[in-house]
């Protein structure tokens, strides 16, 4: 080749090597992501003894629906693949592998329950796949450095469960504490936080009672608690036990001060179930819009939601805590996926993840927002206590910063 032709190539070359790798950063794929479509995974509870919890993914899929069918996300059709786990680790496990080995997907979103993620967390890490807005408070699931694959979303069950010990401590000195809890990790997370959050007054806690979730019911665990002189209960069950809990203590005569776990706050799933007028006057905290509230209702964010529900979900019921749940989840998820551009990439999901800015969701209430760093996992943690007065939640006081001393 002679001079002259070899000075043509090589301006040839370095013209297509200062051009292609722009061309080629544009578009960056890992497995479960192209041009027209982004796997997105998940595990949920449709049968088993959370059942009730189903409705949250069903949401979800409706919701990503919605988005396909307004162009997608940056023009690419969101592929939801959701497995039934019957709320059982063994099944979550090898539904998981289905779902990274098998289906490919691109990364796991608001896979629910706490014994059931904690079964795959490490082998999911381990992987390197994004397992976004777990949908449970785990604490640990905020533990960027063990595991920095994993988020949750919702405030840690530590940072509640120290709001309603708080309030107990400053509210009721010498009241009296009987608390119902599971036999698992979600249980022990609760009663560590409760107890925190009582300080020096967790003395005033006179009776702790374990119960199973594969029980048929916890009858003889209430009864338990009311002749241990308590004056207040914490009920700490999942909703078809909580429901349970709250039929059960108006049975027996048993009224006493009643802290309801942010889990089981749905009137639909749990207050309705276990009769409206048993409900009243129980305390649990939150950090969404209930639609039943009145005080919503010309509020932009929930029109947003309740032509949502018409359209996509017709006859379900829009004052279902689990829905409003399950709506919140998919919207962070899309702003997220919208954010990596063209960078779909597993590392890039994970760093858009890490964020978040003072986000604020259509059904998330005014003071709480999403915010996140590399070293901060926990994108809420701001919550407000509300009072069941025989048909809706009242909200009262302000917003309580549930902020993790462990951070």
């Amino acid at each position: 080749m002679s001079r002259h032709a070899r000075a043509i190539a090589l301006t040839i070359f370095i013209g297509l090597a200062l051009t292609a790798p722009g061309s080629a950063q544009e578009k960056r794929y890992d497995p479960g992501a192209s041009d027209t479509i982004i796997k997105i995974g998940n595990t949920a509870p449709y049968s088993g003894p959370l059942s009730s919890n189903g409705i949250i993914a069903r949401t979800e899929s409706a919701y990503f629906k919605m988005i396909n069918e307004q162009g997608g996300v940056n023009g690419r059709k969101i592929e939801f693949i959701s497995y039934d786990d019957a709320y059982s680790p063994p099944k979550t496990v090898e539904q998981t592998r289905k779902l990274i080995e098998s289906d490919e997907v691109l990364l796991l979103f608001n896979q629910l329950g706490t014994p059931t993620t904690m079964s795959v967390i490490k082998y999911v890490n381990a992987k390197k796949v994004p397992q976004l807005f777990i949908a449970a408070g785990g604490t640990i699931f905020g533990d960027h450095k063990t595991y920095p694959w994993s988020m949750g979303l919702q405030p840690s069950y530590q940072s509640e469960t120290r709001i309603y010990g708080r309030y107990l401590h400053e509210n009721y000195p010498g009241g009296k504490i009987a608390v119902l809890s599971s036999n698992d990790d979600f249980g022990r997370d609760n009663i560590k936080g409760l107890k925190d959050g009582l300080g020096d007054a967790v003395g005033n806690i006179v009776a702790e009672v374990t119960y199973e979730t594969s029980a048929p019911t916890i009858d003889s665990e209430l009864v338990k608690l009311k002749f241990s002189g308590a004056s207040i209960f914490v009920n700490f069950a999942s909703a078809k036990f909580a429901a349970q809990a709250i039929k059960k203590a108006a049975e027996i005569g048993w009224k006493p001060v009643h802290i309801l776990h942010g889990n089981s706050q749905s009137i639909s799933a749990v207050l309705k179930p276990a009769g409206l007028e048993n409900a009243k006057d129980i305390i649990t905290a939150s950090y969404s819009k209930d639609p039943a509230d009145a005080a919503w209702k010309d509020d932009p964010g929930l029109k947003r939601f309740s032509e949502f529900i018409v359209k996509y979900m017709p006859g379900e019921d829009k004052d279902n805590f689990y829905v409003v749940y399950g709506y919140n989840a998919a919207q962070a998820l899309v702003g997220i996926l919208k954010q990596c551009k063209d960078d779909l990439t597993r590392a890039n999901i994970m760093r858009q993840a890490e964020a978040l800015n003072q986000v604020h969701l259509d059904m998330l209430l005014p003071d709480v927002t999403l915010s996140t760093t590399s070293t901060d996992h926990y994108p809420i943690e701001q919550m407000q206590l509300q009072k069941f007065d025989g048909q809706s939640w009242v909200r009262f006081g302000s917003a309580i910063d549930g902020t993790l001393s462990e951070k």
